[in-house]
């Protein structure tokens, strides 16, 4: 007997702008979602069937949660995993999995489990104590990289260690020790990028295009598909990202992060268990978003076609500089004026410097088309505070 989707109930821990649009693709389904989010008007909030408003921290409120639905997901890993773990034990389902996220919150524990498996990555070890940070500076030469082994995004968590005499100044800016921290040696990259794959239920596995990734201040600024590489490099980095599903026994959406090097090899810098900013081009650039993938793998849906339509560019829109308050769009109607340009506004009540409040995306026939409209488009918009 086939099974009845049609009241299939989804649990999403977290209610930003990737829960959202997860939830979007899961109401062309007619799913049942329920959020869990402190924030009582976070973006799902306005979407979803049930909002649970509590802390991503609240054991009571996560398991309350995983009682109502058929599957549980989430939207960024910074969360529990050993209430997930325990969830999972007693038989409720948690896709991508408690063991895949609690390796992956770890960057240690998780490029370890990738060096095992063959995967390749830059060369790295742990710091347990301040002399590490001179032996780690003989191992890898300076300048190197500094990493606090949870928690880090956006760049933060992370020290470059320039030479020996600044070694302690970059310790101390990472805890001098108060957390676990590891280093990492510094790659001589020429493009970072990153490659989406999804992994259902059965097994199956679909891989995105290849992404440029172009980062300020390590924010990520824009993404840029197909990435100008080797058809070689292109084909080591989709099968490094399929290879890390089978590693981790993934379903869902993840995210490989890596870099490209002058020689054309691929390292992996980390992996994130759930849809990523670098995939938002996948909405309206390739055939089956990575949020519809992600929604069909956690139910056990066939997975859809991953194949990219036209040559796309997404461009991130964060909080401007020195604005702080009441989130306020300016500059929309200019920019959907560019012909094909497509504007995602994430409905955050408050802006922020730097927060990632949407993105733009343009589909065109070359790249440079797409690149030149989606910059044009950029420079109308911004989010500022309301006066």
């Amino acid at each position: 007997m086939e099974k009845d989707y049609l009241g299939i109930h989804i649990g999403i821990i977290g209610g930003g702008q990737l829960g959202k649009m997860m939830i979007q693709e899961a109401k062309k389904l007619s799913f049942h979602i329920t959020v869990l989010d402190p924030a009582p008007d976070c973006p799902a909030h306005s979407i979803c069937d049930e909002h649970i408003v509590a802390d991503f921290d609240d054991r009571d409120a996560i398991r309350h949660m995983a009682e109502k639905c058929d599957v549980v997901t989430y939207e960024f890993e910074h969360i529990d995993a050993q209430v997930l773990t325990e969830l999972e034990g007693v038989g409720y389902k948690i896709y991508p999995t408690a063991k895949s996220l609690s390796i992956i919150q770890n960057k240690y524990t998780q490029k370890q489990l990738l060096k095992h498996d063959g995967l390749p990555v830059p060369d790295f070890m742990q710091i347990n104590s301040a002399d590490d940070m001179y032996r780690a500076g003989e191992e890898f030469a300076y300048p190197y990289m500094l990493k606090a082994c949870t928690g880090g995004y956006d760049g933060k968590g992370n020290a470059l260690v320039q030479d020996e005499e600044h070694a302690m100044e970059a310790y101390a800016s990472l805890g001098g020790g108060s957390i676990a921290l590891m280093a990492e040696r510094l790659v001589d990259f020429c493009m970072e990028t990153s490659v989406l794959a999804c992994r259902g239920i059965n097994g199956d596995i679909a891989v995105y295009p290849v992404g440029d990734n172009r980062h300020i201040n390590s924010i990520l600024h824009k993404t840029i598909v197909p990435a100008d590489i080797t058809d070689e490099a292109a084909e080591k980095a989709m099968d490094a990202a399929r290879r890390v599903m089978e590693v981790f026994d993934g379903v869902g959406m993840f995210c490989v992060e890596m870099f490209i090097t002058r020689e054309m090899e691929v390292l992996i810098n980390e992996v994130a268990p759930r849809p990523h900013n670098s995939g938002h081009y996948t909405i309206e650039g390739c055939v089956t978003s990575q949020f519809a993938n992600h929604i069909r793998a956690i139910t056990g849906l066939p997975l859809g076609d991953t194949s990219l339509i036209r040559p796309t560019v997404m461009v991130n829109l964060l909080g401007s500089e020195g604005e702080n308050g009441r989130a306020k769009v300016n500059g929309l109607c200019d920019a959907l004026a560019v012909k094909g340009v497509n504007v995602h506004i994430y409905g955050k009540s408050t802006t922020t410097p730097r927060r990632k409040m949407g993105h733009i995306t343009v589909c065109a026939d070359t790249v440079s088309e797409a690149l030149e409209k989606a910059e044009r488009a950029y420079k109308y918009i911004s989010i500022t505070a309301q006066k």
